[in-house]
């Protein structure tokens, strides 16, 4: 169901979500957080779909900040959102328009759940120091994905310089799984120290630097970065060691990672791509410091080379 509220305020559209409790019966304690979404209009949708399949493992409230024309006159729009349009959680969609559409953070604050942690996502377009910004301040989690930002790499090393506890980026969680192949892969006899590692894949795409730089970082050793044409996402890696080499191959546009280990039979491990809600899903099961994220920023990221 949705409902549409014209030149409002907060305090009345949280009236609404109580009004609307009491009607349906649902019960509000089963949310255990409030995830704030800081999207342009195009954006919304996208956004709201993913957290909705986020909200069937993580029940929230859901708060779209969806900033207007600000040379309009001054006021609040806002959509609610429940039962069938809004998951496992309940969505409003604010829209300020005129000068207080900077003003989010007061508008945000009277709709929040009392005693629950607060998540930050930016879809797109992250400010530059995301703990310094108005809902960042209030945030227990910042999630960005600069992925989708114009200057992705760039953005990426200055988020390293600007990194507080609490932040993170959705590329990180697009590495998961081949952290997760990789690290099985080297807990397999024999135990022989890596001299050299080579990942393939986009070095137009954060997922590959972050995926070079948890290597550099856990190995402690210079990684080279080697660019695939057509390529979206890390495509494969290989680990030089005395024994032989460990090589994974997942071709474009396959789902499946070819394993080749000396003196081994060759394995295959289906692993597609991850979508968008599984990314957010995985940043929401945590709202402690991410330190070895910090780490490969820090520390691995500039021991990352592009092969030329």
């Amino acid at each position: 169901m949705k409902i549409r509220l014209e030149d409002t305020t907060s305090s009345a559209i949280a009236n609404r979500l109580v009004d609307l409790r009491e009607e349906g019966g649902a019960v509000a304690l089963g949310r255990v957080l409030t995830l704030v979404i800081v999207a342009d209009g195009a954006d919304v949708e996208t956004a709201v779909d993913a957290a909705n399949a986020a909200s069937r493992e993580h029940p929230c409230r859901v708060i779209v900040v969806a900033p207007g024309d600000g040379r309009r006159t001054a006021g609040l729009d806002a959509e609610i959102r429940v039962g069938a349009d809004a998951g496992a959680s309940d969505v409003v969609i604010l829209e300020p328009r005129g000068p207080g559409r900077d003003e989010v953070d007061t508008l945000v604050t009277p709709l929040l759940l009392p005693d629950a942690p607060i998540v930050v996502w930016w879809p797109k377009h992250p400010p530059e120091v995301m703990s310094a910004d108005l809902l960042g301040t209030m945030a227990q989690r910042r999630i960005s994905d600069v992925g989708e930002c114009s200057d992705p790499i760039g953005l990426l090393h200055r988020m390293a310089e600007t990194y507080a506890p609490g932040d993170t980026d959705l590329s990180w969680a697009r590495t998961t799984l081949w952290r997760g192949v990789v690290a099985a892969a080297l807990d397999e006899p024999p135990y022989e120290p890596v001299k050299e590692v080579r990942v393939y894949g986009s070095t137009q795409r954060p997922s590959s630097y972050l995926f070079s730089g948890w290597l550099a970082y856990a190995l402690r050793l210079p990684v080279t970065l080697e660019h695939v044409p057509s390529s979206t996402a890390v495509d494969g890696i290989d680990i030089v060691r005395r024994s032989g080499t460990i090589s994974m191959r997942r071709p474009v546009g396959s789902a499946v990672v070819t394993i080749t280990h000396p003196d081994q039979p060759e394995r295959r491990v289906a692993m597609a791509k991850r979508p968008l809600q599984d990314c957010l899903m995985e940043d929401l099961r945590r709202l402690d410091p991410d330190e070895v994220y910090h780490a490969v920023l820090v520390k691995g990221l500039p021991k990352v080379t592009v092969a030329s």
